[in-house]
């Protein structure tokens, strides 16, 4: 069993971090890898990308947003308990090096996984402007630490409740206007990820961004993952989970996130029917 040492809940209940005793995962991980976790032995593998890795502790840190019967069995996890598989780390690290000006941008829980690859781009000595959004100032996560790691730092919202009134594309173009950016990251719900690869493209910057197609071994063999990348195809968990954004098919990829929705809302309904029976 892979203990959880830490457990908060964030953004209303909606989304949870998950503090886990994994030593040897732990000591190898780098920013922008994954792991793979099963909650019981009838359970779903499930891809999540580490937050946070702290190889003295022998943890490591997840956040996710419930939204299925596997992340809503993953939330009645609590501290003292445990995952039974927590496989790891895998896929390819994110390539570090200084190069200047770096704009990360993330949005919901993509602000977790964005957040070890700020810190260590700041960490290796470049100007690191970080913009970070949400639905609403409630929905936000990581705020302190995403300022912590991050040079210049803005947040918005769509509602306009804390921050820029508007989405994390409106600071960028405003960022691109006045900077000589050198590298975009970007790591969040497929259409931001599109919509900032847009603009970046009109503009010549490299950009990056974190893909989490459905997935099912991690290795590479079953081929679920695939995603379409300047016109080949790449498997997300060992050729990713980051990859050029302006050469991914994202109509493409959303097509095949939907691809169980029916089947996964029915097994979500049936999970919250039998555990509030009990």
């Amino acid at each position: 069993m892979f203990k959880i040492v830490r457990r908060e809940e964030m953004a209303q209940g909606t989304v949870i971090l998950n503090e886990i005793e994994a030593p040897l995962i732990a000591k190898k991980a780098k920013p922008g890898q994954f792991v793979i976790l099963k909650a019981n032995e009838t359970g779903e593998r499930i891809p999540l990308t580490m937050a946070d890795a702290d190889p003295k502790k022998g943890t490591i840190t997840i956040i996710y947003m419930v939204v299925g019967k596997s992340t809503a069995l993953f939330k009645s996890l609590k501290k003292g308990e445990g995952f039974l598989d927590v496989i790891g780390p895998l896929g390819a690290a994110t390539h570090l090096e200084k190069v200047g000006k770096v704009v990360c941008v993330g949005g919901g829980t993509g602000v977790a996984v964005l957040h070890p690859i700020t810190r260590a781009l700041k960490e290796i000595g470049n100007d690191v402007t970080c913009i970070i959004g949400a639905r609403t100032k409630d929905l936000l996560i990581l705020e302190k630490e995403m300022k912590a790691a991050s040079n210049d730092f803005r947040v918005c919202t769509d509602d306009g409740s804390y921050g820029h009134h508007g989405f994390v594309t409106d600071v960028l173009k405003e960022v691109l206007k006045k900077n000589d950016v050198k590298l975009v990251v970007a790591i969040g719900p497929v259409p931001m990820m599109k919509a900032v690869s847009n603009i970046t493209k009109e503009k010549g910057v490299k950009t990056l961004v974190s893909l989490n197609p459905i997935m099912i071994d991690g290795t590479g063999m079953c081929g679920g993952c695939r995603v379409s990348v300047g016109g080949k195809t790449k498997f997300a968990c060992v050729d990713g989970p980051e990859f050029d954004g302006h050469e991914v098919d994202f109509d493409e990829l959303t097509m095949r996130l939907r691809a169980y929705a029916e089947d996964e809302k029915k097994s979500y309904d049936e999970y919250c029917k039998l555990t509030q029976a009990k």
